[in-house]
């Protein structure tokens, strides 16, 4: 069976109705891909042009098209075409994609049209360097959207690096609108992204940590695999809630995964994503309670930062 189409999903009702899920939805727009995928693209001022390297077949992502794909699903929250670039990268290469995303952001903007109850998001690029940033946060600004994403960052740069444009980055974008980090991250760098003003955040982490035995716990990383949980009756932390911690045993999801098993995956799975879904709710009660610097503070010291995976 082929996988459906936006076209095909659209006929169906949309994201939300084909998957099931009744809360909001975002999608990207295919920016990341243009970086991951160099080795099979071509970009022009047009748009990005793919080559499949499955059957050799050409696809072309313009803005208007990553739009009308984004328009199709029905998310609620649709992103505008960047070119996202790798780190290390000279400051001629940052220009030039900073500028290109820029030019797609008014392509984009104009072809998302008027979705009344669905917002539109501008990605900054620029790199680390500060005038970049800048220029490209002030130029979405102008074109004008309803929440702004800071993106190229977590692409090879380093925490200290990727923490410094965050804080040359939010002094120029407005404060009644979301911010949102792409790609981020570890509950290290949430929680001092928050510190720095970022709203919202978007990764993997939690995913491919889980399909690969490392599980987040109140106290650090633990990595299922490991010997030492063969016989462990404990659940993965005594101090969740989420339904795999009330259920099962860290030995028997340790013998899950050494069978190949994808109930262990989709254990783990539900597991770090009930982490870092809690993770977001304390943040925001703890800044309700103007309490934000005692939690962070409290946080880290059951953690062990920096301590290898157990």
């Amino acid at each position: 069976m082929l996988r459906p189409g936006a076209e095909e999903v659209a006929k169906l009702g949309g994201l939300h109705h084909f998957i099931g899920w009744k809360r909001p939805i975002l999608t990207d727009s295919g920016g990341f891909q243009i970086m991951s995928l160099s080795k099979i693209r071509k970009i022009t001022e047009q748009s990005a042009m793919f080559q499949s390297h499955i059957d050799g077949r050409k696809y072309e992502l313009s803005p208007e098209r990553a739009m009308e794909i984004q328009r199709l699903l029905g998310s609620d929250i649709q992103m505008q075409l960047d070119q996202c670039i790798q780190y290390p990268h000279t400051e001629v290469e940052a220009e030039k994609a900073m500028q290109l995303s820029l030019r797609w952001a008014e392509r984009s903007r104009k072809a998302f049209g008027r979705q009344p109850g669905r917002g539109n998001f501008g990605i900054v690029q620029g790199g680390i360097n500060p005038r970049l940033r800048r220029e490209s946060a002030e130029g979405l600004k102008s074109i004008g959207f309803e929440g702004y994403a800071i993106g190229g960052l977590a692409v090879g740069e380093g925490h200290d690096l990727m923490l410094q444009a965050i804080e040359h980055t939010i002094p120029h974008l407005p404060h009644d609108r979301p911010r949102y980090l792409m790609g981020v991250g570890t509950p290290e760098d949430i929680l001092e992204s928050v510190a720095r003003g970022i709203d919202m955040f978007d990764c993997v982490m939690p995913t491919r940590h889980a399909r690969n035995g490392h599980l987040f716990t109140s106290t650090g990383v633990i990595n299922i695999r490991n010997a030492a949980h063969q016989r462990d009756p404990n659940p993965i932390d005594p101090t969740c809630g989420c339904y795999t911690c009330r259920h099962y045993s860290r030995a028997y999801l340790r013998h899950l995964d050494r069978c190949n098993e994808i109930l262990g995956s989709r254990l783990n799975t539900i597991h770090n994503l009930y982490f870092y879904l809690d993770l977001m709710r304390q943040i925001r009660v703890a800044i309700e309670a103007r309490q934000f610097a005692t939690f962070v503070r409290d946080f880290l010291d059951r953690r062990r930062p920096g301590a290898p995976v157990a």
